[in-house]
């Protein structure tokens, strides 16, 4: 349990504040979470790694020379919103593009990706690289597929090497990307973890057994089984990790191996020392060279009991950057070339942010974007119990408060916006982005993201024709398609944008208005014949054949927004 704290609510940020406190000469605080104290050099890629907190040193604590230049810190075990993602990039970047890294988790991908969208609309070269090292999670021909543990680690420090050895963007993407697919992570858990505040942990572990498998936000393993000897554990650890081991002589690959055994907040350091004992032995069975072995807390899940060995199948580039120099709060190793490093000299602030020059027909179409959003706001409250009481059958049920949420966000921050002398383009994206942190969640994010990509079809210099108007739909649906990751068939509200789209195309000749209209009416006919689908994707899928009888809410709340739009725009 959590035995130092003020309030549970403000724990996070607590300690973020204390760690640069501690450590001025390497980290800055910054909204949304922290940057390098020294300006990133000009054209320099920015290496901005995160995910929520409670898993120290992970990610705040990986910040400095050599690896991170910056980390958005979500909440305890929860994604940082784009919002904060995206403060914490403008901190960063500075002309060399970015390179966002994190676990390969829903939310986060989510948000990131919502951050992603809006800063490449805004001319930032934006590129993702998930680590997924995790082998519980899923197979080996899906590795990309994996959530990712431990490997966050050497994932990180390569790429920040790589950057710091002065790898442009593409460069550090494919080296990002090649340390990745050349890692794997196992672990096991003797109990849960607590978080702040709370009297008992996430779960428990029946005495004398163990859960293989876990996750760092507090999941217990894929199975249980009894608890073995130190050295039975390392076994197990090891011989599922080599598994998968590639072909020795193809590719580079040798036997050279990064080796990192992690504790994960209640496992100490002599615990660790005795399986590492045994690690050692089974890298010397297998003919394997131990490259610089790291032995310690790295990614930690709060006070979880448990532990987890990571190996990455080294070629001689991946050895040299993972044994290159790096001075972080949390992980040092050597000395960092001695090349000057200018102290930060200012913070972005969005609540500093100036509202761009607008000409006089960019701010008519603004007043429409708020006269439709508004449209959007009543709809939403309208049906908000309804599209509630739709996701309770599978979900759980926030579907209705969270577009409620959302659409009243953004339908305030574009009013502010106009009122402010907004153009089209930025009312778009500011109301994108007070919808996915007024909604939170994946629907949230999803609005968001339409809206952000929709803005970027549009400018604050011109007004917009009746293509621009179609053009931005496609645009926003095309968003929610590459972050979402659903299918036709999924059930989700791609099941009625799809369509929604197809029959856009299909009817447009001059009026944007009617042939929204026309494509909102099948919008809804795919939304209502959801209902005879069993869910493949989100928290309904966990439920199965319960959700069969009802309809997508969140395909049944796009149809009814997009009938909105076209009633809106026809008048």
């Amino acid at each position: 349990m959590t035995y130092l704290l003020n309030s549970a609510d403000d724990f996070a940020d607590e300690a973020v504040r204390g760690l640069v406190a501690a450590h001025p000469d390497l980290l800055s605080e910054v909204p949304g979470g922290v940057a390098r104290s020294t300006q990133t050099p000009q054209g320099q890629p920015a290496l901005v790694i995160g995910g929520g907190s409670g898993h120290y040193p992970a990610f705040a604590g990986w910040v400095g020379p050599g690896m991170g230049h910056g980390a958005p810190c979500g909440n305890i075990f929860s994604s940082p919103s784009a919002s904060e993602v995206y403060s914490v990039v403008r901190n960063a970047e500075n002309g060399g593009g970015v390179i966002l890294g994190f676990g390969n988790y829903a939310g986060d991908v989510l948000h990131f990706g919502l951050a992603a969208e809006k800063l490449r609309h805004e001319g930032i070269d934006v590129r993702i690289v998930t680590v997924s090292d995790d082998i519980a999670s899923n197979g080996p021909d899906n590795h990309r597929d994996r959530r990712g543990v431990a490997g966050d680690l050497p994932v990180f420090k390569i790429a920040g090497a790589a950057i710091e050895a002065g790898a442009d963007l593409d460069e550090a993407e494919r080296v990002a990307w090649k340390a990745n697919d050349a890692t794997r992570s196992f672990g096991v858990a003797f109990d849960g973890c607590t978080l702040p505040g709370a009297d008992e942990p996430l779960f428990h572990i029946e005495k004398g057994q163990m859960g293989v498998g876990l996750g760092i936000h507090g999941e217990p393993g894929v199975r249980d089984t009894g608890i073995g000897t130190a050295a039975e554990i390392a076994d197990l650890l090891f011989d599922d990790l080599m598994a998968e081991e590639p072909p020795r002589g193809e590719n580079g690959y040798d036997g050279r191996v990064a080796v990192i055994l992690n504790g994960l907040g209640t496992v100490k350091y002599e615990e660790l020392f005795v399986v590492y004992g045994r690690i050692a032995e089974r890298l010397q069975e297998k003919g394997l060279t131990a490259v610089r072995p790291e032995v310690g807390e790295f990614v930690t899940s709060l006070d979880m009991a448990g532990l987890s060995l990571t190996l990455v199948f080294l070629d001689d580039e991946l050895e040299r950057l993972w044994l290159a120099p790096v001075d972080t709060p949390a992980f040092r190793r050597g000395a960092m070339p001695d090349v000057e490093r200018p102290a930060r000299t200012e913070i972005w602030d969005a609540a500093e942010a100036e509202i761009p020059d607008s000409s006089e027909d960019s701010r008519a179409c603004a007043q429409t974007i708020v006269a439709v959003l508004e449209t959007f706001q009543n709809v939403c409250a309208d049906n908000e119990a309804e599209l509630g009481r739709l996701d309770a059958v599978a979900g759980d049920g926030d579907h209705g408060q969270g577009m409620a949420y959302g659409s009243r966000g953004a339908a305030e921050a574009a009013r502010a916006a106009v009122d402010q002398g907004a153009g089209a383009r930025t009312t778009l994206l500011l109301a994108g982005q007070a919808w996915a942190d007024s909604a939170g969640g994946t629907s949230g994010a999803l609005w968001g993201a339409a809206l952000t990509s929709a803005g970027g079809l549009f400018t604050d210099t011109d007004g917009a024709g009746e293509q621009n108007v179609v053009d931005a739909v496609n645009a926003g649906i095309d968003a929610v398609l590459r972050l979402g990751g659903a299918q036709l068939g999924d059930k989700t509200m791609v099941d009625a944008a799809v369509p929604f789209r197809d029959a856009l195309v299909d009817a447009f000749d001059a009026d944007a208005g009617p042939a929204i209209a026309t494509a909102a009416r099948v919008a809804r006919e795919a939304a209502d014949k959801t209902a005879d689908i069993t869910a493949r994707l989100g928290r309904a899928r966990v439920l199965g054949e319960k959700s069969k009888g009802t309809p997508d809410p969140g395909a049944l709340s796009f149809s009814m927004l997009m009938a909105a739009l076209g009633e809106q725009l026809t008048r």
